[in-house]
Formats: C-alpha cells, sequence, structure tokens
C-alpha cells in the first residue's frame, strides 16, 4: 500500500528532511566536514524529488492505461453473450477491482508529489481503505480462478453442478465480503498524521501493531493464497501428465488397447473442448505468474523490514517506491494478457475500438458448464459405443482361439 509509509525507514519514501534538522542531527566537527554532509543532505534531497516526480508520472500514466483497459474488459463482458462464460465471471471481478484501485491511484500520486494529504481525513480512510481492498480482492480472484481451473480440467463432469455464471456470482460476492473483513484494521486505524501525510496510524506500541500489520497481510493476502493457487496447478500437471484412460469399471480390460479407443474417441467429440480449455488455463496461469512477480518484490521489502535492519539511503527509498509502482502495474497488465491470450478477449476489443467487424459475438450461448456437460455425455456415449466394439471384438478373437 503506497499511502502507508515503509514503517521502518527513517524518513518517508516521499518526505525531504527540513535544513534545520540536517544541522541539528550531525556531530559537531570541523567545517570542512559539516559542508561535507550538508552537501551530501542537500544531494540526497534533490535525488529524493526527482525520483518522486518520476515515480508521480508512473503512476498517472499507470492510471490511464489500467483504467481504459479495465473498463474496456467490463464492458465487453457486459455487452457480449458469448463472453459471459464461468472463467469470465471472475474475470470481471478482477477488473472491477482493478478499476477501483486505478480511481484511487492520482490520490495516491499526489500526495507522493505534494509531500502532503490535502484531501481530508475522511476521504483519506475511503483511499486506503479501496486500496487495501483491491490488494485483497485481486488475490482472492485468482486464487477463484485456480481453483476453478482445476475443477475443469480434473473434475470436468463432477464440477459442472458447481460451474454455473449463478454460483460464480455467488462467489464474487463472497470474496468481496471476505476481502471487507481481512481489511478491517486499514479501515479502523487510517488516519493522518502531523504533516498531515495519510496512512495508518497504530496505537501503541505502534512497532509491535505495525510488525504484525506486515506479517498478517503477507500470509492472508499473498502466502495463503498464492500456496492454494500452486497446489491446484500442481494437481493440474499430475492430471495432465498421468494416463488419461484409467477407469475403476474397465480394469479388466487390456490398458494400452483402452487408451487407443479412448483417445480415438475423445477426438472426434472433444478436440475442440479440450483445445478452448488448455488455452483458458494458459491465460489463467500466466495471469497469476505475472501477479506474483508484480507483488513479490514488495512483500520481499516489507518482510524484509521487520527481519532486518535497512539503511534508508536515497537508492533504498527509490527502490522501494518503483516496487510500489510495480504492483499497481499489474492492474493495467491483466487487459493486455487478455488481448494476447484470449481470442474472444481479442474479437472483442477489435470490435469495440472498430479495429475489425467481428460476427457472433452477439449470439446467446450456454454457459461453459453446460455445455462442457453436453460434450462429456457425447463423449461418454462415443467412448462406450467404441469400448462395446473393442470388447466384442476382444470375445470374438478369444472364441475363434479357442475354437
Amino acid at each position: 500500500m503506497a499511502l502507508d509509509q515503509w514503517p521502518f525507514l527513517l524518513t518517508s519514501p516521499n518526505t525531504s528532511i527540513p535544513e534545520t534538522f540536517m544541522y541539528d542531527s550531525y556531530i559537531q566537527g570541523n567545517e570542512s566536514d559539516l559542508g561535507l554532509n550538508i552537501s551530501k543532505a542537500r544531494e540526497q534531497e534533490h535525488q529524493d524529488k526527482t525520483s518522486s516526480v518520476v515515480i508521480t508520472c508512473i503512476y498517472f500514466i499507470v492510471c490511464a492505461v489500467g483504467l481504459c483497459g479495465n473498463t474496456l474488459v467490463i464492458y465487453v463482458i457486459l455487452r457480449y453473450a458469448k463472453m459471459k462464460t464461468v472463467t469470465n465471471i471472475y474475470i470481471l471481478n478482477l477488473a472491477v477491482a482493478d478499476v477501483l484501485c486505478m480511481m484511487s491511484l492520482p490520490f495516491i500520486a499526489l500526495q507522493l508529489a505534494l509531500v502532503h494529504w490535502p484531501f481530508g481525513e475522511v476521504l483519506c480512510r475511503m483511499i486506503m481503505s479501496v486500496d487495501s481492498l483491491n490488494q485483497f480482492t485481486s488475490i482472492f480472484c485468482l486464487m477463484v480462478m485456480s481453483i476453478d481451473r482445476y475443477l475443469a480440467v480434473v473434475h470436468p463432469i463432477k464440477s459442472t453442478k458447481w460451474r454455473k455464471p449463478r454460483v460464480a456470482k455467488l462467489i464474487n460476492l463472497t470474496v468481496w465480503g471476505m476481502s471487507l473483513l481481512v481489511i478491517l484494521p486499514t479501515m479502523i486505524f487510517s488516519g493522518l498524521d502531523k504533516v498531515p501525510v495519510c496512512g495508518i496510524m497504530w496505537p501503541e506500541p505502534q512497532d509491535f501493531y505495525c510488525r504484525a500489520f506486515i506479517f498478517y497481510t503477507f500470509f492472508i493476502g499473498f502466502f495463503l493464497p498464492l500456496t492454494v493457487i500452486c497446489l491446484c496447478y500442481l494437481l493440474i500437471i499430475v492430471k495432465v501428465i498421468q494416463c488419461p484412460c484409467v477407469l475403476e469399471r474397465f480394469k479388466t480390460v487390456d490398458i494400452s488397447s483402452l487408451c487407443q479407443v479412448k483417445s480415438s474417441g475423445l477426438r472426434v467429440g472433444s478436440t475442440k473442448r479440450k483445445r478452448s480449455e488448455r488455452k483458458v488455463t494458459r491465460m489463467v496461469s500466466i495471469v497469476v505468474a505475472v501477479f506474483v512477480l508484480c507483488w513479490l518484490p514488495f512483500y520481499i521489502f516489507n518482510v524484509t523490514s521487520v527481519t532486518s535492519i535497512i539503511n534508508p539511503t536515497s537508492a533504498v527509498k527509490s527502490t522501494f517506491d518503483f516496487v510500489v509502482v510495480l504492483g499497481y502495474a499489474n492492474s493495467c497488465a491483466n487487459p493486455i494478457l487478455y488481448a494476447f491470450l484470449s481470442d474472444n478477449f481479442k474479437k472483442s476489443f477489435q470490435n469495440v475500438l472498430c479495429l475489425k467487424k467481428v460476427a457472433g459475438l452477439d449470439e446467446v450461448e450456454r454457459s461453459d458448464s453446460r455445455a462442457d456437460r453436453s460434450r462429456m455425455v457425447n463423449d461418454a456415449v462415443i467412448i462406450n459405443a467404441n469400448l462395446e466394439t473393442h470388447s466384442a471384438a476382444l470375445l470374438n478373437g478369444e472364441l475363434q482361439t479357442s475354437i
């Protein structure tokens, strides 16, 4: 969270040191040493101001790109019937969280540029809450999307009763409820200090509460959801590399022959579905990977700040500012990933932006869970027919041999 200063820096990343404090902070010595110290302090102050200007400009660029991109994602999902799939409903939830985050970003950038908060305590509390809400809602959405991919790939038939748009909407509401519950400390303790700067004003002992909150956000908002995500994809990988033809009811049938029969049956009825599932799974996995790459440095900085002593040099402050911006940049990266990794999103974006006229997007389709169920039933019929033929051929061969 950019509004809350890095807790164990001696000064806020965007706050310069007044000259009067510079003189008082140095041990008395000869004039040359004092002049050298003052020169270094002024040089560091200049570097801090330059860094603040650059970071502020980057904030506004990220805000513009993220707001336009995620608004476009929301529009195409709501506009086109073909986009209303279970996975896209989760993506819609993620885009809404990103839009809220982008709307709060200009206020964060202005505080960084002005070195104080000019918008009052009520708006400070609102911006802090929205900022934290996006931080948790995003990772919870990605966790739910990963679980959905696990169900779609590993349990395609059993999961059809759960993988419905109505259920996905209820899960999205649950995600928002959980996120609001998790950010209660931020909502309660957000406020202004004497400067005034907007942040979290912890009660005494402040160091204890600040350390506890950093570990709290790391475990609840990153480590635990990431563990669930990794477990889901590990199970998906195990499922993919296993032989897809191990069926309990056909244990007595020759496995190699059964694999060939089932493979030929699936090629007839489910090639398109499997290709589609692979594309969706790849898109979700890449979105998750980009999220981790964008937010991992931020959490490394936070956890390191409470487990070791870091000298708050100008370079360290600038690096921390960049790490925070990198986390926010994840929100504007998602629409770009959708455009490159999903054919439906790409066609919808082209249609809305009038780059290319694409037909068929308004056609009403069944939900992906119903379509999967129908395709699975057809696959099962084909497989059973092939198995019956195969069994009859084996039986005929045995009879001929016995005769």
